[in-house]
């Protein structure tokens, strides 16, 4: 939600003359700095050629390789992470990227005498909790609603709603709940003081 015109056209609105009129102008103004920032970082992103959504949220996030591979849906957020850009990165609505994470769309074949690069398309679907520390390797598609527990290292697939955790990240007997209605951008404070005030 860092789109200036975005949070001003849904922007709370209380009565002039209220205390809360006078606290969300105080909030707004004392966040604006990393506010600004992070429209920065989007706009920086999409004028190298990535697709970022208006209402997505970029942190401080490293980006090695070609931005236009970069593609990232509404109401996302993605932390203080390291992404490879080799080929291509499909991020759905709704997801959340903490810090410290790493996605990884290249590897080498260590089977090939020449060890071969190898480059594959990571998918992740809306409404995916990737936790602190996890790595997501090359050829990965993550489920709708899935969660990547801390520091785990997804080298297959997860499906939709799975659990997973460890290096190998393996699925957990408990799963989540099939219907997810969030916005991980919501609890951002600056955000939080343009929308509720």
């Amino acid at each position: 939600m860092a789109s200036f015109t975005y949070l001003w056209q849904s922007r709370a609105k209380n009565s002039i003359y209220s205390i809360l009129f006078y606290k969300a102008w105080a909030k707004r103004l004392i966040l604006l700095p990393g506010l600004v920032k992070r429209n920065y970082r989007r706009q920086k992103l999409t004028g190298k050629g990535a697709f970022i959504h208006e209402t997505a949220e970029i942190g401080e996030v490293t980006i090695e390789g070609k931005n236009r591979y970069l593609k990232i849906d509404a109401f996302t957020f993605v932390g203080k992470a390291t992404i490879a850009l080799h080929d291509h990165l499909s991020i759905g609505a709704n997801v959340c990227i903490n810090d410290g994470v790493q996605i990884l769309t290249a590897s080498h074949d260590i089977k090939d005498p020449l060890w071969k690069h190898i480059k594959k398309e990571v998918i992740i679907d809306d409404y995916v909790w990737i936790a602190t520390n996890a790595i997501i390797l090359p050829g990965v598609h993550i489920g709708k609603g899935a969660v990547v527990g801390a520091g785990a290292v997804v080298s297959k697939d997860i499906l939709s709603g799975q659990i997973v955790v460890g290096n190998p990240a393996l699925p957990i007997s408990k799963s989540r709940c099939e219907e997810l209605d969030y916005n991980p951008c919501e609890f951002l404070a600056a955000n939080n003081a343009w929308l509720k005030g």
